[in-house]
């Protein structure tokens, strides 16, 4: 596997950024393999889908941003799954969490969004995780659009679990309007589902014209990751992508 950037500041106050996507599942697989395989990305910021919902969430949340060096930025039942985790270096200019239109038997959906700072670059940053309902989802991807558009800032980066394939309505209508940063830039696996048996890409991480990618994929191979940790962890594969951010 070829060497993906690290973090790190330019002399312009640019940043390189490491960006994690991840499905948790709840936290109901083995939470120390899950801290571990965060660990070893050393990631700037961790977009997760399938936090805690239910009885002592925020405490169960809080113990895996320790577990993993990384604090809450927002986010888990107040979007009902949808969290932000970041690093120290990342300051926090604002929060939001969006709850979206529910449909009547389906799971309701929402977003996590924040406005962050990292060194000279001004960015939002947003967490979903799309419907199971191929209607449903397609308008949830419009909504996330409308949504980063709404944030205010020149540059923006959405991740999750799209519950589609990139040839999927939904996966095109975002892809068609932000960089799909897997295919821009290629690097580890491509498939996110599932660990034991990976065949599919349903989880993707996005960015906005202007921010660049150099590199994105699931990090298997990378230092720290183990194949035995990453398939205790969860149910779906984690997306790590490394991206400059223009200064503001």
């Amino acid at each position: 596997m070829s060497l993906l950037p690290n973090s790190r500041t330019e002399p312009d106050g640019s940043a390189v950024i490491r960006v994690l996507g991840y499905n948790i599942r709840s936290l109901r697989d083995d939470t120390a393999a899950l801290a571990r395989v965060i660990r070893a990305c050393e990631p700037d910021l961790v977009l997760i889908q399938e936090a805690p919902r239910f009885f002592r969430w925020r405490k169960k949340l809080a113990r895996l941003a320790l577990d993993s060096g990384l604090v809450i930025v927002t986010g888990g039942a107040t979007t009902t799954g949808p969290a932000i985790l970041s690093s120290l270096r990342v300051s926090v200019e604002r929060t939001e969490d969006v709850l979206l239109p529910h449909t009547p038997g389906l799971h309701r959906r929402g977003f996590a969004t924040a406005v962050v700072r990292v060194a000279g670059s001004r960015f939002g940053v947003l967490s979903c995780h799309l419907s199971l309902q191929k209607d449903e989802r397609y308008d949830q991807a419009g909504l996330l659009l409308d949504r980063l558009a709404g944030l205010g800032v020149e540059h923006a980066i959405a991740g999750g679990d799209l519950n589609e394939r990139p040839e999927g309505p939904a996966f095109r209508r975002l892809s068609g309007a932000l960089t799909d940063c897997r295919a821009a830039a290629p690097w580890g696996g491509e498939h996110t589902w599932t660990p034991a048996d990976p065949y599919q890409r349903i989880d993707a991480i996005f960015a906005t014209e202007g921010i660049r990618v150099l590199g994105c994929g699931v990090p298997a191979g990378l230092p720290g990751v183990t194949g035995t940790d990453l398939r205790a962890a969860t149910d779906h594969l984690p997306v790590l992508a490394a991206l400059h951010v223009p200064a503001s």
